[in-house]
């Protein structure tokens, strides 16, 4: 990895630089880009090492983003609710991490079964209730659940490996 990293970390500095026109953020995904690979497993020696490193970056650049996003819905939705306002920074803090868990916990899987699971745990909808909202069958929500439990349990178990 050492060796992955003093190679190539300026050449990937530059290529993030060239995309985001910002030297701050491109550092900042290099070195998340890298984080990402020490934690994980890769395959050495690369056969491209270059395009790998890309491919991890734009992903890197995405979860960004996604953060960004939530994190602005997130203060949209204080500004709307005087009593979220009164939580500290601490409690803020918490609640948007436990909203990033949440979205990366039900990251990929489709939409009527990310709206089936949230409707079913943020509203306490029933099965009926559910499939009435989404315009499908009760068999169908029982399916979306299954599916979205079974996304959780699998996100909950990487995270404790």
């Amino acid at each position: 990895m050492d060796n992955l990293y003093r190679a190539h970390s300026s050449w990937l500095t530059g290529w993030l630089r060239k995309r985001l026109a910002d030297r701050d953020k491109a550092a900042d995904i290099t070195h998340d880009t890298f984080l990402r690979l020490l934690t994980g497993t890769v395959a050495h020696p690369l056969r491209e090492p270059r395009h790998f490193l890309a491919t991890v970056a734009k992903r890197v650049m995405i979860d960004h983003l996604r953060r960004r996003s939530l994190e602005q819905a997130y203060l949209e939705a204080l500004a709307h609710e005087p009593e979220l306002l009164a939580c500290s920074p601490e409690q803020q803090l918490l609640v948007l991490e436990t909203l990033l868990q949440l979205d990366a916990m039900l990251d990929g899987l489709g939409h009527k079964v990310r709206q089936a699971f949230l409707l079913a745990q943020l509203d306490g909808l029933g099965y009926a209730e559910i499939a009435q909202r989404l315009g499908v069958s009760v068999s169908s929500v029982t399916k979306y659940m299954a599916k979205a439990t079974e996304q959780c349990l699998l996100f909950a178990l990487d995270a404790e490996a």
